[in-house]
């Protein structure tokens, strides 16, 4: 990712470039809620354009990391830029150029498509005519515009989140953060949306990608971080991973470093518990 341009010469130029090819940077991010210290000093530097696989157990720290960067939660410490800002000092304009589909959404299902996608585009700074333009095309292309003008309450799981991932992308941000983007998804638009991904990617958006479905993560992360007890253990391209682990599969290589062992186990043991009279 990292690039050197002729134009301007020397160290500065490079630091300069490296500067501009990086969207997110965070340094010793660490963050306490009372006494149980939840991220213990996260240390992270993502490209622009690659589609990060962020993974770990639950309460590993995932939820917590990516609602600092959305500007959800203070009190941390450390250093958190987004594109070349420290959301710590301007908290308002970096969050123009970000997009967010989150695991559950507090969506306003009284409202119609056009009503919420044109609301959300406003408060992005869009024109009324040109978010709605937009977000019409973009239900179009999704199977889902003939209910444009039908109030959200009425939708199925998978078309609201589809309206969700339009929400995320109208005003055409520079980093997405997805949270189970594909739960309630029909097969077909899985596909889509996973190839959706990478043609983003490389158009030079960065995506922060979080998820249980190993599968999924493997298929479509440029590169995959998984954190345990508030800490990376893990942080490279799926192959890399792979080969340190000696493990076949993402799912091998997360059983292996966060210690789970025993799934077998328990599955016998839940199953046997069922079949008891």
């Amino acid at each position: 990712m990292l690039k050197y341009s002729k134009k301007v010469k020397g160290i500065e130029g490079f630091l300069m470039n490296i500067e501009r090819d990086v969207a997110i940077s965070i340094k010793d991010l660490r963050m306490s809620y009372g006494s149980k210290a939840v991220l213990k000093g996260i240390n992270l530097e993502i490209g622009k354009g690659q589609i990060i696989g962020y993974i770990g157990p639950n309460g590993a720290g995932k939820s917590t990391t990516v609602k600092i960067m959305l500007g959800l939660i203070e009190g941390y410490s450390g250093e958190v830029s987004i594109l070349g800002t420290d959301i710590s000092t301007d908290k308002i304009n970096y969050k123009r150029r970000i997009g967010y589909v989150p695991e559950v959404a507090d969506i306003y299902d009284n409202l119609t498509a056009r009503e919420y996608l044109t609301f959300i585009g406003e408060l992005y700074g869009m024109e009324y005519d040109k978010a709605d333009k937009k977000a019409k095309s973009l239900m179009d292309i999704l199977d889902i515009g003939n209910v444009y003008d039908k109030r959200i309450s009425s939708f199925s799981k998978g078309m609201k989140q589809k309206v969700l991932i339009i929400s995320s992308l109208l005003h055409n941000p520079d980093v997405l953060f997805l949270d189970e983007p594909l739960s309630g998804l029909d097969a077909n638009s899985v596909m889509v949306v996973k190839e959706m991904l990478s043609v983003l990617a490389r158009e030079g958006k960065t995506i922060f990608y979080s998820s249980h479905i190993m599968d999924v993560v493997e298929k479509i992360s440029d590169r995959i971080i998984l954190i345990k007890d508030g800490i990376v253990v893990a942080n490279g391209a799926f192959d890399e991973l792979k080969n340190k682990s000696e493990e076949g599969s993402l799912e091998g290589v997360f059983n292996k470093l966060t210690g789970f062992n025993n799934h077998e186990a328990i599955a016998e043991e839940f199953v046997s518990v069922i079949k008891e009279v």
